[in-house]
């Protein structure tokens, strides 16, 4: 079995090949290793993936076209995870041709290469984010997601769109994943409990948007790498009670799904921060700013169809999760 993660530097990448790789799985992993966060990071998670030999690293952009045609000619992968994207929603407003070169013409790419090999299941990386201004919670696969407010968020709907019409005009079974502000050791820099750890052990003040009226469904990296593993194994099937009537968003007549993962509980933003503080040892100075244009409010993942078809759920409280974050950092950082 060997399988293709892209993306492998990243945080997610990085601890799902782990895991395989524990399992016996052959893995190739590519990543272009831009400077979107500091490469050193993800070099340093490519350092402990590269001590396993059946672990082979190739540097190379999901954009590139020819590359990506090279990839797929020299190896036979039996499956495929993209975790490769630009990532963040306020950069997304900076910086928008990134996310189609990444997002959109090296998805293509991808779906190309699966198509002509005959992979046997592509597993992607959605994200919460597709629900943008949805505001019906628990967030749910049934509903419809069709506004949202980042582009970010926008291409991650496409692929999704992009996924179900190879399922359908190949038969390439597909499955997006849409991940629920995921955290842990070997995190992002970019994101906020990052962010917030920095500063606050600096003595520096953190940003707090929306004056701290926020909520998220923060799931740990365990979890989520252990809900990939599982469904990794299962490749979808054509939904036979699927209706054009009335068309079920998370189906279809191809062999399409699509699965919230999260936590399937809220936090409130100034409860996390407490509970960040409490590992920590150390209180943080807030500078409270208003909304920034491209977030929302509140997440919340329905996750009852992972319960169901793949008894899976998450075992990490925020308070466990931290800790072990807080611990990684401090070894890490040497704080």
């Amino acid at each position: 079995m060997t399988t293709l993660i892209t993306g492998v530097a990243g945080f997610i990448g990085s601890q799902l090949a782990k895991k395989l790789l524990e399992h016996g799985t052959d893995i190739v992993g590519i990543d272009n290793l831009n400077k979107y966060y500091d490469v050193s990071l993800k070099k340093s998670r490519l350092q402990q993936l590269q001590t396993n030999p059946n672990f082979h690293f190739i540097k190379l952009d999901l954009a590139d076209r020819d590359g990506m045609d090279k990839l797929f000619n020299c190896y036979e992968f039996n499956q495929v995870v993209n975790l490769a994207a630009q990532a963040g929603v306020r950069y997304s407003l900076e910086n928008p041709n990134t996310y189609v070169d990444t997002n959109i013409v090296g998805f293509v790419n991808l779906l190309e290469g699966c198509r002509h090999h005959a992979v046997e299941h592509l597993v992607f990386a959605s994200s919460s984010s597709v629900y943008g201004l949805n505001t019906k919670m628990p967030f749910s696969v049934k509903h419809n997601v069709d506004h949202p407010v980042s582009l970010y968020a926008a291409t991650k709907k496409a692929n999704e769109l992009m996924a179900h019409t190879y399922s359908h005009l190949y038969g390439l079974p597909t499955t997006g994943l849409r991940f629920f502000t995921v955290y842990g050791p070997w995190g992002r820099p970019d994101m906020a409990y990052f962010k917030f750890t920095k500063a606050i052990l600096a003595g520096e003040p953190i940003d707090v948007y929306n004056f701290g009226k926020m909520q998220r469904d923060f799931t740990y990296i365990d979890d989520i790498v252990e809900g990939v593993t599982r469904i990794l194994k299962s490749k979808p099937q054509a939904d036979i009670t699927w209706s054009s009537a009335t068309p079920n968003p998370n189906s279809s007549t191809a062999p399409y799904r699509i699965y919230n993962i999260g936590n399937n509980q809220t936090v409130d933003l100034m409860d996390f921060i407490k509970t960040l503080e409490n590992a920590l040892g150390k209180k943080a100075n807030m500078n409270m700013l208003p909304m920034q244009p491209g977030d929302v409010k509140m997440t919340y993942a329905n996750i009852d169809d992972l319960k169901i078809e793949f008894n899976w759920q998450p075992q990490t409280s925020i308070e466990e999760g931290l800790t072990k974050f807080v611990d990684w950092y401090k070894n890490y950082y040497r704080n």
